[in-house]
């Protein structure tokens, strides 16, 4: 099997037996693109070969659907495109992420003095310090941190009291808005926002692959009304040169005037033109239907001849469903409107927001600080200075957990902006976002409507069209039969058998397109409804 799994695996359900395309989780999509060897290509197409039987690619309608869903291009675009939208869920915790910072540095000084209290008539100085930060914030605003500090420092002035001194400290600190950026709401937002985004992602998904199952659909239907009229073009041809033959038999015997052999002839020219252009047709066609599922880009498929298994003739009973149901249905299950509902309440958000803006800005801060020092202690009271007590890091760690030498305090910060046009606009901005949501949400629901309504007439019309037309090719059958007996008899001319012949092609042909459109109709009531997916049980699978 190729490394590379289509990432729209279609899976088989138990219940039932019936098939279910589904999506795999981003775990699996994860591990895919992980793989360095593929990152320079795209993935190759899959499945295709399971279904060459007898040297063709044989397909049915769900058949044409599962390998759209897993090897077109614009669906594998489409996924992508929502799975990426997930990444934004992890960026609206960049505010509550924990951050660890840390830093050495290392300073040495060497300078000539001009005054005799500096200790040394040539001074030099070395300073190390360390630094250690860990701060993390959280949904109520709420920030702390916990920093360490330490220090070291040498020197050769002989006035100095610890030589090498070694300082430390650590401290506390949390602050708190109170006014604005204050609790869950504000804090919580972008996080909220971003998984409707995620949510409405899907939607839009949804919509799209709705869209290329209608389209894969429709094209199959496209191959196979090609199909059948190349076959009633042909059958038209036959039909057109038995009949001049026997017009040709007949002049040859004398029982026909030269001059109407002319018409025979120019009716197997003009039919042969006509099965000419539906050959062409179908080839254009199926050559679009390869493209859809993918054949086009495996060499040893593409140039296969399709044998789709789909016949014309709707099998069962047909479809029935009235306008109210098909709008009611439309209106709760089409994901466009999930996804203008999910809007909606971002716009909401957005205003919340924009409110929060307009506050006052009061913060509070507290921190609580212990320090400690360590180090050679020196008596600089003698010349030369001696060394009355040593000491290192570990006196200045013991001093900071004796908590003996606290620093501590609070700051309370107001800031009231005079004017805050900002905010104002911000606020604005919003509320037009909300207004225009919701005209957009009202404008797509009477589309939606209006297409479902549609819809409900196109079933109607193609299933009152299949049974007129199919008197229409009995009746046409009838005639030409009683054309040819008449002329037999001598009772007519050829003018009426050829006549008859192409009324019961054109017939055949609308007997076709009655039963090719009922077969659209159904998908567009699937595709006007919002049903169309689970009509032919595909499955898309939330991000986690």
């Amino acid at each position: 099997m190729n490394r590379w799994v289509p990432i729209l695996l279609l899976m088989i359900t138990a219940a039932g037996g019936a098939q279910a395309q589904t999506f795999p989780t981003p775990e699996y999509f994860r591990g895919i693109i992980a793989r360095p060897a593929a990152a320079d290509r795209a993935p190759a197409v899959e499945g295709l070969r399971d279904y060459v039987r007898e040297g063709k690619l044989r397909l049915s309608l769900a058949d044409a659907i599962r390998l759209t869903l897993a090897n077109n291009t614009e669906v594998r675009i489409n996924q992508l495109q929502y799975e990426g939208a997930r990444f934004a869920i992890g960026r609206a915790y960049q505010n509550v992420d924990p951050v660890f910072t840390a830093s050495f540095s290392s300073t040495r000084s060497t300078q000539p003095t001009t005054d005799q209290l500096a200790g040394a008539a040539t001074l030099s100085n070395l300073g190390q310090n360390t630094n250690l930060s860990f701060s993390q914030g959280f949904f109520t605003g709420t920030r702390y941190s916990i920093n360490f500090s330490g220090g070291k420092s040498t020197t050769n002035s002989i006035f100095a009291n610890f030589n090498p001194s070694i300082t430390s400290n650590l401290s506390f600190n949390i602050s708190q808005p109170l006014l604005r950026n204050f609790g869950l709401g504000p804090n919580r937002a972008p996080l909220v926002i971003a998984r409707r985004n995620v949510q409405q992602s899907r939607a839009t998904f949804e919509a799209q692959i709705m869209d290329s199952v209608s389209q894969a659909t429709n094209r199959y239907w496209d191959v196979v009304q090609a199909r059948e009229s190349l076959k009633v073009v042909q059958k038209s041809l036959e039909l057109a040169e038995t009949t001049y033959k026997l017009d040709k038999r007949k002049l040859e015997l004398g029982a026909l005037p030269p001059l109407d052999i002319f018409r025979s002839e120019s009716q197997v020219a003009t039919r042969r033109v006509q099965v000419i252009q539906a050959e062409y047709s179908l080839k254009r066609l199926e050559d679009e239907l390869r493209r859809s599922i993918g054949a086009d880009l495996d060499q040893n498929v593409s140039g296969l001849d399709l044998d789709l298994m789909e016949a014309a003739e709707p099998v069962g009973d047909l479809l029935t469903m009235d306008a109210a149901a098909a709008i009611g249905q439309a209106l709760r299950r089409r994901p466009e409107l999930e996804a203008l509902r999910l809007q909606l309440a971002n716009d909401q958000t957005s205003i919340h927001l924009a409110h929060n803006s307009l506050k006052p800005d009061l913060n509070f801060t507290t921190f609580y600080t212990s320090n400690g020092r360590g180090g050679n202690a020196i008596d600089t009271s003698v010349t030369p200075p001696v060394v009355t007590s040593r000491g290192g890091l570990g006196d200045a760690f013991d001093q900071i957990g004796s908590w003996d030498f606290p620093t501590y305090g609070f700051t309370l910060r107001l800031t009231l902006p005079v004017k805050n046009r900002v905010a104002d606009a911000d606020l604005g901005s919003a509320l037009v976002a909300q207004k225009r949501s919701l005209f957009t949400q009202r404008q797509r629901e009477q589309a939606i409507t209006l297409e479902a309504r549609n819809a409900v007439h196109q079933l109607e019309e193609a299933k009152l069209s299949m049974g007129a037309s199919r008197i229409a090719l009995d009746l046409a059958r009838k005639n030409l039969e009683a054309e040819q007996r008449k002329y037999e008899l001598g009772a007519t001319t050829i003018f009426f058998v050829l006549d008859a012949q192409n009324q019961l092609a054109g017939a055949e042909q609308d007997f076709l397109r009655s039963q090719i459109g009922y077969q659209r109709a159904v998908t567009a009531l699937g595709r006007a409804t919002g049903g169309l997916l689970d009509q032919h049980q595909v499955r898309v699978t939330d991000i986690k």
